[in-house]
């Protein structure tokens, strides 16, 4: 882990409370947890609460638990429990011990006949619709915490505590259909917090568990699991988000009644992100609706997807060290991760040129006999190409594939290039500036290039420095160009752009000191590598999609416009990059191979941002320090 996390993790309040906890003897060790429900990937808002259980448990010589508390066998899976266990690995998180809460059934039920005997328990035959109705829960309230008039009783609740045992002992032999009954904590039908009116602590559920099969019919609620699991653990610090503090009365109350270890709850503020949604439940549904590819989808908050997407662990890092820990709910820009992220490619991503929307340019006197090729000597090494840099119309010694050539719309085609050979400059670019022990490599300049379409303009707009008939520009790390015409297809669309070099300008530098406004990138038709380019927007689009008019839905504010799809060129030592590669395609942003859908030969980059960053605009309008 990074110093940055742990010198966030100190002074906040939770380590205060951890320090008081160790100083007064409440503890003598510091024991954390990490707690999933295995019905999901996880997604970015987990990475706060793993930066603080791991981070706090680090930062007092502790240790932390992975547990999959695995309670409702209708929505989890293996699948998602290797899922997790992998997103974790990839984020640099190692735990000290993994449990599973379904190894703890048979404890907790017998936790539970320890607290039917005690009288504080009862089974109930009320159904879903008459207990919210008894618990006077037909009032809606987002928080569970209400001034509605008190619940009243269910008539089951005076049952004779043999009685309970007996139906709660059936209830486990299967005698009783799903539904027909559940086992109640008899605390207080008129507590202000209806968590604490008579919940739930077991129902009947005829489900087949992904790892204890059919051996039970009847499972533990959460609200009872989680804090005895804690307890059998160990479990000093049970660090948990906001929404359940107005559960922690009902965890106290279930580890004083069971009387086991005194495990702590202490809350912090969730994660909440800007034009994002952070629940599995929703980002479940979107992938059911086929709203996106999968949980992995690049546009998708969860770890996998922002993996693929080209996220790395220290940015994700650093962002939760920046956010620091709160005790209250609060919204962060979108525009501070990606800020961090931006800070992390920077340094590390090497840069590369791709033409991302492809329009021809041709310099109609290279070659002409000047001698101001092949490292700029007149002469054409092949031996500077690696073999996968040799396409068809280099090896068939022809500068122009027959489909290459170009029309003027309203004259004779230009005839083919004089040169009896295919004639190339080879170039030196830097590979990363941040980075001087990234060196250089070399690149091909020639003929035909490929350039950006939006980088010329038959009628160009004001301040427009790219190229425009007359206007002249610097190729990157090539020559000054300047435009002398276009061609225009069939459909009236501009096809190509010729030009003209000057070969004094070799590296962009013009020996007369004239001044070139443009820069624009560009690759060498001849030896490009064509490759698939996926744009990605936010999935949604305002920036809070929870908040929706009554009767809508977060789904109203979906983005269906957040992914297009480019085919483009790159240099050609991209068609051998590695699996989750990362890159600066100059101009254009970081962009990252993507591991799934690539091919040898076929690469698949995703864009992961663009260079602008909208966070530091933020910072400076508004006075920020990151």
């Amino acid at each position: 882990m990074e110093n940055s996390e742990k010198a966030a993790g100190t002074g906040d309040f939770i380590s205060e409370a951890i320090q008081e906890d160790l100083t007064s003897g409440r503890f003598s060790y510091v024991r954390t947890r990490f707690p999933p429900e295995p019905n999901g990937w996880l997604h970015i808002g987990h990475c706060k609460a793993l930066s603080i259980d791991f981070g706090r448990a680090r930062d007092f010589g502790g240790t932390t638990n992975l547990r999959m508390d695995d309670t409702n066998p209708a929505k989890e899976d293996i699948s998602f429990v290797h899922a997790i266990e992998r997103d974790l690995r990839w984020l640099g998180y190692q735990w000290d011990n993994e449990y599973f809460a379904s190894d703890y059934y048979e404890y907790l039920y017998e936790l539970a006949v320890k607290i039917i005997k005690k009288g504080n328990a009862y089974v109930d035959d009320l159904n879903d619709e008459e207990m919210r109705e008894y618990r006077g829960t037909a009032v809606s309230d987002k928080n569970n915490i209400t001034l509605t008039p008190p619940g009243k009783d269910s008539p089951y609740r005076t049952r004779a505590i043999e009685e309970n045992l007996d139906l709660f002992r059936r209830m486990r032999a299967g005698e009783f259909p799903d539904g027909a009954k559940t086992l109640r904590a008899k605390i207080d039908m008129a507590h202000p917090n209806l968590v604490m009116r008579d919940p739930v602590m077991y129902r009947i559920k005829r489900a087949t568990h992904y790892r204890a099969g059919d051996a039970w019919c009847i499972y533990p609620m959460y609200d009872f699991a989680h804090p005895l699991s804690d307890a059998k653990e160990g479990i000093t610090h049970s660090l948990c988000s906001l929404e359940f503090e107005i559960h922690r009365p009902l965890y106290d109350w279930f580890i004083s009644e069971a009387e086991v270890f005194p495990s702590r709850q202490i809350e912090f503020a969730r994660l909440n992100l800007t034009r994002t949604v952070l629940s599995k439940r929703y980002l479940a549904l979107m992938v059911n609706e086929q709203r996106v590819s999968g949980w992995d989808d690049p546009r998708m908050p969860t770890i996998a997807g922002l993996r693929r997407r080209g996220y790395t662990p220290e940015a994700i890092r650093v962002f939760m060290s920046r956010i620091g820990v709160a005790k209250t709910d609060s919204m962060i820009d979108i525009a501070l991760l990606e800020y961090c992220l931006r800070e992390d490619l920077n340094k590390h991503s090497l840069r590369v040129m791709v033409v991302q929307k492809p329009l021809k340019l041709i310099i109609e006197n290279w070659g002409m006999g000047n001698g101001e090729w092949g490292m700029g000597n007149g002469e054409f090494h092949s031996e500077n190409l690696h073999s996968h840099e040799m396409p068809e119309a280099i090896s068939n010694q022809s500068s122009h594939h027959p489909s290459s050539i170009i029309h003027h719309p309203s004259s004779s085609p230009h005839p083919p290039s004089p040169i009896p050979h295919p004639l190339f400059d080879e170039l030196e670019a830097v590979n990363n500036p941040e980075d001087f022990s990234a060196g250089t490599r070399k690149i091909h300049f020639g003929r035909e290039l490929w350039i950006e379409e939006d980088d010329f303009a038959e009628n160009p707009p004001p301040k427009y420095f790219r190229l425009f008939v007359g206007n002249s520009v610097r190729l990157r790390y090539g020559y000054i160009v300047t435009c002398t015409g276009f061609d225009k297809d069939a459909e009236g669309k501009v096809s190509a752009v010729r030009c003209t070099y000057d070969p004094a300008t070799r590296g962009g530098n013009a020996p007369d000191n004239r001044k070139v406004k443009g820069t624009i990138h560009w690759v060498n038709a001849a030896t490009a590598a064509p490759v698939e380019i996926r744009v990605f927007d936010y999935l949604f689009t305002v920036e809070r999609p929870m908040e929706t008019p009554p009767g809508g839905s977060f789904l109203d504010n979906f983005n269906a416009d957040s992914l297009q799809v480019f085919n483009g060129y790159a240099e050609p030592c991209l068609a051998q990059a590695a699996a989750e590669q990362k890159y600066q395609f100059e101009r254009l942003g970081y962009y990252v191979r993507d591991r799934e859908d690539s091919a040898d030969g076929q690469p698949v980059f995703n864009k992961t941002i663009g260079l602008r960053d909208t966070w530091a605009k933020i910072v400076q309008k508004k006075g920020f320090r990151v």
